[in-house]
C-alpha cells in the first residue's frame, strides 16, 4: 500500500547586502524563485506535495533558527494552517538549527543535503551505490546525533528516513564510526575491481565516453538513442543514480564505450562528491565528456557552471568535451539556427576557447542531431585513430574480410580472379591485426 505523500513546505532565505551573490547572472528575485523552482521538484521526486513556499530576504543567517524568531513564529502559523507534515529548507542547517526548528514548529524538518540524501537512498540499486549512499548519509548523520534524543528515530516514516534506517539512527557515534570505517573499506574494495575492470578494458582498445550534465539534462534519454540501452528516463531529478556502460560503435564502424553517470546539481553536497569518488572516477578515466546541458532551460549557464565546478573537483577538468545542447525539440525554429560557438563561449567562458570545445545541437526525443554528434565524436577520439589502407586478401581469407567489413569503413570493394580489393578508413587496432593483408601506401 502506498503512504499518502507528505504536505510540504519548501522555505527559501535571500541574502541581502554584502552577503548576497553580486556576481549571479539573475536578480535576486528570480534567482530565489528558481532555486525554489529545484527544491521543489526535488522534494516531489522523493514523493512530497508541495503545498507552499515561504521566503525571507535578510543581511545574515540567523544562527540559531536561520530565519530569525519572528519569522519562525510566522512560519509556525502557515505549517499549522497547511497541516503541513514536512518542512524543507533550501539551504544546509546546522545541528542546532535543526533541533530548535523542529522543537518550534512541531513538523519534520529537513535540509537540501538531507533530501537529495532521501533521493539517493530511494534510487540507489547496485551494492554499491547503497554503499556510497549509506556512506553519505552516516556522515551527515554523526555531527546531527547530540541533542535530537528520541526525534533520530522519526518512526512516523516518510522522505528523509530512508537509507541507514531507524536503528542506525539511534546508535551512538561509537557506533556509527565503526560502520562508516566498514563502509570505506567496502568502498575501497569496490573502487580496486573497479580498477581491475578498467584496466582490463584498456587492454582493448576501446576509448571510453562518459554523459555528464546537470541532473535531469537529459543524459539519460541521450544515452539510450546511442545505446538502445532502456534505462529509465523521465522529468524527476536523479532518476539515474547508478553507473551504466554500453558498447556502441561510430560513423567509422570503431567500437566505443559510453557511460551514463549521475547528473550533478548546485550545491552538491561534499559528502556525496566524496562517498561517489569511486563511481566518478568512471568520468575521470574517459577520454571524452559528452557535457549535456537543457538548451531550453533560463539556468543553463548557472547549471554548466555548477557542472564545471563538480569536474574540477574531481579532477575532470582539462578532459576534452563536446557540449551537447540537448532537448533542441524544445527550441522555437529561429534559436536552433543560433551559432554554435557563441553558445558555447556563453556557457563555458573562456575555457571554450582554450580546450577547443565543440557543441552540438541534439534531441534525444526525435533523434535530431545524433547522426552529426556521433560524427563529432568520432573525431574528437583520438585512440585507436582511423586512417585509410589499402588492404589486398586472398579468396580464402573470409574470416579476415570479415574482420574488416566489421569493425572498419568500407570505402570500395573490387573482387578479382584470386583475390578482393578493399580501400577502408580502419583503426588503428585493425590496421595492426591485418597488417599482413596491408597494401603499402
Amino acid at each position: 500500500m502506498l503512504r499518502p505523500a507528505e504536505r510540504t513546505l519548501i522555505v527559501g532565505v535571500e541574502l541581502s547586502g554584502r552577503h548576497s551573490n553580486s556576481t549571479a547572472p539573475l536578480d535576486k528575485q528570480s534567482s530565489l524563485e528558481e532555486t525554489l523552482a529545484e527544491l521543489a521538484s526535488l522534494a516531489e521526486s522523493a514523493g512530497a506535495e508541495i503545498i507552499g513556499r515561504f521566503t525571507q530576504t535578510r543581511p545574515a543567517l540567523d544562527a540559531a533558527t536561520l530565519l530569525g524568531s519572528g519569522k519562525v513564529v510566522e512560519l509556525k502559523a502557515q505549517v499549522d494552517a497547511g497541516e503541513i507534515d514536512l518542512v524543507i529548507f533550501d539551504h544546509e542547517l546546522s545541528p542546532t538549527q535543526l533541533r530548535n526548528l523542529e522543537r518550534q514548529l512541531h513538523a519534520k524538518v529537513l535540509d537540501r543535503t538531507q533530501l537529495i540524501l532521501d533521493i539517493f537512498a530511494s534510487r540507489a540499486r547496485t551494492s554499491e551505490g547503497q554503499l556510497q549512499v549509506e556512506l553519505a548519509q552516516l556522515n551527515y548523520l554523526l555531527p546531527r546525533l547530540t541533542g535530537r534524543g528520541v526525534q533520530m528515530s522519526r518512526l512516523g516514516g516518510g522522505i528523509g528516513t530512508r537509507g541507514p534506517g531507524e536503528t542506525k539512527l539511534e546508535t551512538d557515534r561509537r557506533r556509527i564510526g565503526v560502520r562508516i570505517a566498514k563502509l570505506k573499506s567496502e568502498i575501497e574494495r569496490v573502487r580496486a575491481n573497479r580498477g581491475v575492470q578498467r584496466s582490463q578494458r584498456q587492454a582493448v582498445p576501446l576509448s571510453t565516453v562518459s554523459l555528464v550534465g546537470y541532473t535531469n539534462a537529459g543524459k539519460s534519454t541521450l544515452f539510450n538513442r546511442l545505446t538502445g540501452a532502456g534505462v529509465l528516463a523521465d522529468s524527476k531529478m536523479f532518476a539515474t543514480l547508478d553507473p551504466i556502460v554500453r558498447q556502441i560503435r561510430l560513423p567509422s564502424q570503431r567500437r566505443i564505450l559510453v557511460s551514463d553517470t549521475v547528473g550533478f546539481i548546485r550545491n552538491l553536497p561534499t559528502t556525496l562528491v566524496d562517498a561517489f569518488r569511486a563511481t566518478l572516477e568512471e568520468v575521470t578515466a574517459a577520454a571524452l565528456l559528452l557535457h549535456v546541458v537543457d538548451i531550453t532551460s533560463p539556468m543553463a549557464a548557472e547549471q554548466t557552471s555548477h557542472v564545471l565546478k563538480v569536474l574540477a573537483e574531481i579532477g575532470a577538468e582539462a578532459t576534452p568535451q563536446i557540449l551537447i545542447l540537448s532537448k533542441s525539440d524544445g527550441l522555437p525554429e529561429a534559436e536552433r539556427m543560433q551559432d554554435l560557438p557563441a553558445v558555447t563561449h556563453r556557457l563555458l567562458g573562456e575555457a571554450a576557447r582554450l580546450n577547443n570545445t565543440q557543441a552540438a545541437l541534439v534531441s534525444a526525443q526525435t533523434g535530431e542531431g545524433v547522426s552529426a554528434l556521433l560524427q563529432l565524436i568520432d573525431k574528437q577520439l583520438v585512440q585507436d585513430p582511423v586512417a585509410r589502407q589499402r588492404f589486398h586478401f586472398p579468396l580464402g581469407e573470409g574470416r579476415a574480410l570479415h574482420l574488416l567489413h566489421d569493425r572498419a569503413a568500407i570505402v570500395s570493394k573490387e573482387y578479382r580472379d584470386d583475390y578482393c580489393d578493399v580501400l577502408a578508413d580502419a583503426p588503428q587496432s585493425i590496421r595492426d591485426r591485418l597488417a599482413e593483408f596491408a597494401v603499402p601506401n
